[in-house]
């Protein structure tokens, strides 16, 4: 008899997982379920602000492999289907049919937990009224856009200033809509340093957003309508008629916490390097609802991004199928913009490496993306941190025009092998000037630390 792969999620990682152990094991060896309660699998959350700012014209253009298509490479794919239960010593899931309501048990033979983040949705009053929307699902995107092209005001607010947010900001914007920001830290893009988010706050300024930070919603107020009419902080009230919310995600991990798997810190399932959860040798997790490790300060760390969901899927599957593959951490890279300007980060923040225990240098650089007499020249900053006795690079954070943002990986790669900023200086980087300065940036901003470490390691 076959063995039986059940996969709780139907995203990146789940579908992922499943398509990759379908490669390995055929029909014959392997069946493959998975559950997923919504409507579609394998698109990009990512996109969603895309789609709403009219970068992306249609939503299919989101989905890289529709449901059709995994069904077709023999893969049960039971679509509005809730697992609410897991019995891992009976090596068994409970799922109900969100259209009939009915209920079965399913047992596994190996388990993929895939539950993915589910956006933070603080208990505020009026928090659940028409017009107040998260954007995690699809579903969510297009309930958002139907709300835009009806409501009867352009006033909205947007609460919260990370990745989701700032994107959303723009989004509006550019549908439009006056935008009003509401952020409780001291800039917007708390990934970043604040020194380096008030860059991003300038821009968005630019951009005609109205960003109010050091501000604690309280309530959302409705009118008589019960639509949404305000966004309440603790000092003052900002009249709404559509709200976004981005205040952040949490790991979905209650049916894992209820079944007795381990958690880290964050709430996230903890798993050793092939992605097996810690203590259970045939159940696997990975992407948002899993904390990983960070090669830079050695601890688990909760960093929900799309590139790893997708590379633990592959890790998961190639193991199911009879393969062998790790996963050894992650350096924190992510990369945005708002607007024409790149943000891009990797490594550690200031607040990170002292929450570490780390002594360490910043420095920062303004430079060029081109040679300054070429045309198109824009300026950037960067940020370095090292570690003050060793010179080891600690982290940078880049905000500037184009071809800024992606100048990052360069700074991941050298996470990644624990280089030295000195080690930096030496790395033969490609040059024309039409594509950097002779001393590319990065490069500038590792020359400036190598002398902070001299100065004072």
């Amino acid at each position: 008899m076959s063995e039986r792969l059940v996969v709780i999620g139907g995203d990146a990682t789940g579908m992922s997982a499943a398509s990759q152990a379908r490669r390995m094991k055929d029909t014959s060896e392997l069946g493959i379920v998975v559950f997923e309660r919504g409507r579609f699998t394998s698109f990009s959350a990512c996109g969603i602000p895309y789609w709403v700012g009219g970068d992306v014209a249609d939503r299919d253009a989101l989905i890289a492999r529709t449901p059709e298509e995994h069904q077709a490479r023999d893969i049960d794919l039971r679509l509005r289907t809730e697992v609410t239960e897991i019995d891992v010593d009976g090596s068994r899931v409970r799922s109900r049919d969100l259209t009939s309501g009915g209920e079965s048990w399913t047992a596994y033979d190996h388990l993929v937990i895939a539950t993915g983040a589910r956006p933070i949705r603080p208990p505020l009053p009026g928090i659940d009224a028409d017009g107040v929307h998260g954007v995690q699902t699809l579903d969510d995107g297009q309930a958002l856009i139907e709300t835009l092209e009806r409501a009867e005001g352009n006033r909205a607010v947007v609460v919260g200033a990370g990745y989701i947010g700032v994107e959303m900001a723009e989004a509006l914007i550019r549908r439009g809509y006056d935008v009003t920001m509401v952020n409780r830290g001291a800039e917007p893009m708390s990934t970043l340093d604040p020194d380096m988010g008030a860059l991003v706050r300038d821009a968005m300024c630019g951009l005609g957003i109205k960003i109010v930070c050091h501000a604690e919603v309280t309530e959302i107020r409705t009118g008589d309508n019960g639509r949404v009419a305000a966004v309440v902080t603790d000092t003052a009230e900002y009249p709404a008629d559509v709200v976004v919310l981005g205040i952040g995600v949490r790991p979905e991990t209650e049916l894992a916490r209820a079944a007795g798997l381990p958690l880290g810190e964050r709430g996230g399932l903890l798993t050793d390097l092939a992605m097996r959860v810690r203590g259970r040798t045939n159940v696997w997790a990975g992407g948002d609802c899993v904390e990983v490790l960070d090669l830079v300060s050695g601890r688990e760390r909760h960093i929900p991004l799309g590139t790893h969901a997708n590379k633990h899927g592959q890790i998961i599957g190639a193991g199911i199928g009879g393969g062998y593959a790790t996963f050894p951490g992650v350096v924190g890279t992510a990369v945005s913009k708002v607007c024409d300007l790149e943000v891009a980060r990797t490594g550690l923040r200031e607040k990170d490496a002292r929450a570490a225990g780390l002594q360490y240098v910043a420095v920062t650089v303004e430079s060029t993306s081109r040679s300054g007499y070429y045309p198109g020249s824009a300026t950037m900053t960067v940020k370095m941190l090292a570690e003050r006795h060793t010179g080891r690079l600690l982290g940078v954070q880049i905000v500037g025009r184009e071809g800024a943002g992606k100048r990052v990986d360069i700074a991941a790669v050298a996470l990644t092998d624990g280089m030295t900023v000195e080690q930096m200086t030496t790395l033969d980087l490609g040059y024309a000037p039409p594509f950097s300065p002779v001393w590319d940036p990065v490069l500038v901003a590792a020359r400036k630390a190598v002398t902070a470490v001299r100065k004072r390691g």
